[in-house]
C-alpha cells in the first residue's frame, strides 16, 4: 500500500479511485492531481513508482489543503460562527441540520434519536417516573 501524506491508500485500486482515499480529495481534484503529476489514466496505485509518489506528494502539499490542515480549517471556521453567534454557528451549536433542511420530520441523522416529551398518562408510569429522579 502506498502512503501519501500519512495516509494508506488501497493499493489495487485505480489511482483516480485511490487517492479520493485522502480527506479533502474528490473525483476532480483527483484528476487534476493526475494530469500535473503526469500518470497515465489507470494506473494501480500499486504500480507507481517513488518518483510518482514523490510528485502527488509535492503537488498536495504545495497547492492543496487536504487531511489534517483542512480539518483544523473547518472546526476553525464552525467554531468562528458559534462565536459570532450567527445562525448557522446556533445551529451547528444545538446540533440541528444547517443548511435550510426541514426538522419537523426527518433531520434524524443530526438530531440523533427521537425523544418523547411530554405528560405519562398512566399512573403507575408517573410514579416509577418520580422515584428515578
Amino acid at each position: 500500500m502506498p502512503r501519501i501524506i500519512g495516509v494508506e491508500i488501497p493499493a489495487n485500486k485505480r489511482i483516480e479511485y485511490a487517492l479520493r482515499y485522502l480527506y479533502g480529495i474528490g473525483p476532480t481534484k483527483a484528476m487534476e492531481i493526475i494530469e500535473e503529476a503526469r500518470i497515465p489514466l489507470g494506473t494501480k496505485a500499486k504500480d507507481l513508482t517513488s518518483e510518482q509518489i514523490s510528485a502527488i506528494t509535492v503537488i498536495l502539499q504545495e497547492k492543496m489543503t487536504v487531511e489534517g490542515d483542512l480539518r483544523r480549517v473547518i472546526a476553525a471556521d464552525i467554531r468562528r460562527l458559534q462565536q459570532i453567534n450567527c445562525y448557522r454557528g446556533i445551529r451547528h451549536r444545538s446540533g440541528l441540520p444547517v443548511h435550510g433542511q426541514r426538522t419537523k420530520t426527518n433531520a434524524r441523522t443530526r438530531k440523533g434519536k427521537k425523544v418523547t416529551i411530554g405528560a405519562i398518562r398512566d399512573r403507575t408510569q408517573r410514579r416509577l417516573a418520580a422515584k428515578s429522579e
